[in-house]
């Protein structure tokens, strides 16, 4: 069979889109990979930690702080409540900007221990969770006890390096609070 004519197409069958399948069907479009966002400017060496985790699936961990080092955001992993307390002394008067739970880590006890932390923490502190994606009876739970968003591993991932940049840039005083 002779395939010449394809040289004469530009080799995508005259679609544009390079594919050598056919047309693409109209309201689909190619997928263009999302720009990961601007890093932020380098912070001190003494600045304080704004996002703290309790991930202890090493996966995750790894990828939080590669993404935060990338993002120029600093990135503290805890394990328990007490060192969380422990960590936001020595931060001094400043409160996290977020705190990110793995639902699916059993030694943080993340459903007894987010309510506290909203408590405490009040509105300045966003707590964000992720889960698998068919756990919806932890994700309505997790939202129950006061988490701000609950997002399967997949959109976290996805999400991870917009979130790091919007919680970990340091806000200038505007007296707005």
């Amino acid at each position: 069979m002779d395939h010449s004519y394809r040289a004469n197409m530009g080799m995508d069958g005259g679609n544009g889109n390079g594919s050598n399948r056919g047309p693409r069907r109209p309201g689909f479009s190619a997928s263009y990979p999302v720009a990961d966002p601007e890093p932020l400017p380098a912070p001190r060496e003494d600045a304080a930690s704004r996002v703290f985790a309790f991930v202890e699936d090493l996966f995750f961990l790894s990828k939080i702080q590669a993404t935060g080092q990338k993002m120029n955001v600093k990135v503290e992993f805890v394990k328990n409540e007490k060192e969380l307390t422990d960590r936001m002394k020595s931060n001094g008067e400043e409160k996290p900007s977020l705190i990110i739970f793995d639902l699916n880590n059993a030694n943080a006890k993340p459903l007894t221990l987010i309510p506290k932390l909203k408590s405490k923490l009040k509105k300045g502190t966003s707590i964000i969770g992720f889960l698998s994606h068919v756990q919806g009876d932890l994700k309505q739970k997790a939202h129950e006890v006061g988490c701000d968003m609950v997002l399967p591993r997949s959109a976290f991932s996805q999400n991870l390096p917009q979130l790091l940049r919007r919680h970990g840039a340091v806000e200038a005083d505007s007296g707005a609070d």
